[in-house]
């Protein structure tokens, strides 16, 4: 501290920038700590099949491969909308954050397809300890992207509408932060639960 300076202590409160990131990092460690829960009870239920099928005769790993390249796909095109931001190119902000909505929609289709076949099959969440834990876990990620679709359209039209303000340029970096979080999950979760869960037995 130099002289003349006040402590930090009697210096007001900080600015509000530095307390919704503050904020925004304590929400995305907080999610971080739930999945990591969401793991953990998969881990000790994977097994409990009750009798019916487990992971290997369930999971379809080219559908699943779809979904993947579809949110790693999202995750590229938001990275791409974050360089626009950057160089404060509306038009192509606007493309690559359209581009990564309809990725994110596409890999929300194609999980909600796979909750349905196994649904209809009967292997919905309460025939085993095992697909109760997978569609928790599963479905919690789902619902993360949900709401990240909804957060991004309304960064869309916040930049349409007042442009690249200094309060929504912070906003639309935590979307990105959340929506790279999401991929990093979801990578963790295509290992943990169908690669290991599709090599179980094998």
């Amino acid at each position: 501290m130099g002289r003349g300076e006040r402590p930090i202590s009697e210096r007001g409160p900080a600015p509000r920038r530095i307390v919704v990131s503050y904020g925004f990092w304590i929400f995305l460690l907080s999610d971080f700590i739930m999945f990591s829960a969401f793991f953990a009870g998969y881990a000790v239920l994977g097994g409990e099949t009750a009798g019916g099928p487990s992971g290997r005769e369930l999971f379809d790993l080219k559908l699943v491969g779809w979904e993947t390249a579809f949110l790693l796909l999202s995750s590229f095109a938001c990275g791409m909308a974050a360089i626009a931001m950057a160089v404060k190119r509306a038009p192509l902000f606007q493309l690559a954050m359209a581009v990564t909505a309809l990725f994110g929609a596409g890999f929300l289709v194609l999980e909600l397809s796979e909750f349905a076949h196994l649904i209809g099959e009967g292997n919905g969440p309460s025939r085993s300890a095992f697909l109760s834990a997978f569609f928790a876990l599963v479905g919690c990620h789902g619902l993360h992207v949900t709401l990240g679709l909804v957060w991004l359209t309304t960064m869309m039209a916040q930049v349409w509408a007042k442009g690249f303000r200094d309060d929504i340029v912070r906003r639309v970096l935590c979307f990105s932060l959340f929506w790279h979080a999401l991929d990093i999950i979801w990578v963790a979760l295509f290992t943990v639960v169908y690669l290991f869960g599709k090599g179980a037995g094998a």
